[in-house]
């Protein structure tokens, strides 16, 4: 029997992108581990499935719902998350748009809305966090970026290009609110079959990636949780600017 530890018990966490995915696989699992999860999404319908599950498992839960691809929304949603919760400890940036485009496909509004939700809203929030937290405790950020900020595949030009400068962001603002005892890292995803991936997967492709993984697998959104969890408790509290590459082993070897 697996035991969970409760490790943020009293902890109170942000996770935007929330209603499913990865996003309401680690809304779960922070809130077993002890947490009082503020779960963020777009849709009112999502955020209630996920606060839901969380009261139904025996975890402290609230929805908030916002556009954290606006400035606006994101400063809100944070507000939210400290009022109702009481304080403010932990954010995860995990909320995306994506579209894939080869470079003659790629149109203006596209790549607007892909920036504004998976690159300016990460700034927005960790700005906002950063005020929220408390300066004695301080708090821990965590990204979810993608193995293709490093290691790219076709029609991706602009969705590598947003990860990469995750891990740029990710980088930078762990080197400047370490001060304030803000740890900031990020987590780097391979294919994780999701309702937001569906589009983009089919058995051949999978195939291929499963043949390519040293672990003889795809990543699950349990996978992705559990690595965004440790970064964000106190296990890792020595532990920021870093990149965890959680994906079988399938970016930086060839097999």
């Amino acid at each position: 029997m697996t035991v969970i530890a409760r490790d943020m018990e009293g902890l109170v966490a942000l996770i935007t992108g929330a209603g499913n995915g990865i996003g309401r696989e680690t809304a779960l699992q922070m809130a077993a581990r002890g947490a009082t999860i503020a779960v963020n999404d777009l849709k009112q319908e999502f955020v209630d499935a996920t606060v839901e599950a969380i009261i139904a498992a025996g975890g402290k839960a609230f929805g908030v719902t916002a556009n954290v691809g606006t400035r606006e929304g994101v400063q809100g949603a944070v507000a939210a998350a400290k009022e109702q919760g009481g304080r403010f400890d932990i954010l995860v940036n995990n909320a995306a748009w994506v579209r894939y485009q080869s470079v003659p496909e790629i149109m203006p509004e596209t790549v607007d809305r892909m920036l504004d939700v998976g690159f300016k809203g990460v700034i927005w929030a960790i700005q906002a966090a950063t005020e929220a937290m408390d300066p004695e405790r301080g708090g821990a950020i965590v990204n979810v970026a993608s193995t293709a900020a490093v290691r790219s595949t076709l029609n991706s030009v602009v969705y590598s290009g947003i990860k990469s400068g995750i891990l740029g962001i990710t980088r930078a603002a762990g080197a400047e609110l370490g001060a304030r005892k803000i740890r900031v890292n990020a987590v780097c995803p391979s294919a994780v079959p999701t309702e937001g991936t569906q589009r983009n997967r089919n058995e051949e492709r999978d195939n291929k990636r499963i043949a390519a993984t040293p672990m003889g697998r795809l990543g699950t959104v349990t996978d992705i949780a559990q690595a965004i969890c440790y970064l964000a408790s106190p296990q890792a509290e020595f532990i920021t600017a870093q990149a965890l590459v959680v994906d079988g082993g399938v970016t930086f070897t060839n097999i």
